[in-house]
């Protein structure tokens, strides 16, 4: 039986760090300016939404923080490591030990079980959950044996959420992971994040366009143009559950 154990810090430490991260994507003689001196820290254990409009630089920061991509200047640390100086093996290392992915689209292989798609990241993690685990955490322990054809759109987030989460990253980097999804659904997808990062202590980062959700976070971090334009604390965050829109 899978016993969730809650996590509680009394210091807070900073898992990432960026100071004054820019990205400037070149498209012939164009030049476009993804990221305008970003710096911000995320903290061990707090849930944060990244909020903001299409093209204020999301995506990039988020794909910048999960090593997916690099910075054109400034610098990124994950607790000790700098990550702008790291070879690609060792942002490969880096996002297979500790960076749990959920995008907008869930990526699962059609041919496998929810079980055996989680089952795909368990097999080369160091520390993972079982698979069972994973997915009973994500409410999925009846699903599990369904491929993705016989689940709903909700139902593949969720298989996708706990493939993230099977190998016990210590972050969980979300990419308008309610965007393909209707608003009751949604709000489903929304408790099982809040639950990872309340009963396994995952710092989780959330990017959306929803205002709304940003109710649920720690704290708010608001982009525009490629900037932080404002940075906010919830005196008192809203459980997903009570989330609408």
């Amino acid at each position: 039986m899978f016993v969730m154990t809650a996590i509680t810090t009394s210091v807070a430490l900073p898992v990432f760090s960026t100071h004054d991260i820019t990205k400037v994507y070149h498209m012939g003689e164009v030049s476009v300016h993804a990221l305008r001196g970003v710096t911000m820290e995320l903290y061990e254990g707090e849930f944060v939404v990244l909020l903001g409009p299409s093209g204020s630089g999301k995506s990039t920061l988020l794909n910048i923080l999960g090593g997916l991509d690099v910075p054109s200047s400034g610098s990124v640390h994950f607790l000790d490591q700098n990550l702008t100086e790291s070879t690609d093996w060792q942002l490969t290392q880096f996002r297979r030990e500790h960076v749990g992915f959920v995008f907008q689209f869930y990526n699962l292989i059609p041919s496998l079980t929810a079980r055996e798609n989680v089952a795909l990241v368990t097999e080369i993690a160091s520390d993972p959950l079982n698979p069972a685990e994973a997915l009973a955490l994500v409410g999925l322990q009846d699903r599990m044996d369904h491929f993705p054809a016989q689940m709903s759109g909700g139902e593949q987030q969720r298989v996708a959420i706990a493939r993230a989460v099977a190998k016990r990253p210590k972050v969980l980097l979300c990419d308008e992971p309610t965007g393909a999804l209707d608003a009751k659904t949604g709000v489903v997808v929304l408790e099982v994040i809040e639950r990872v990062n309340r009963e396994l202590g995952t710092t989780t980062a959330v990017i959306t366009h929803n205002a709304v959700i940003a109710d649920m976070a720690d704290r708010v971090m608001s982009l525009s143009d490629g900037r932080v334009s404002e940075t906010r604390r919830n005196s008192q965050k809203r459980a997903a559950a009570g989330i609408e829109w």
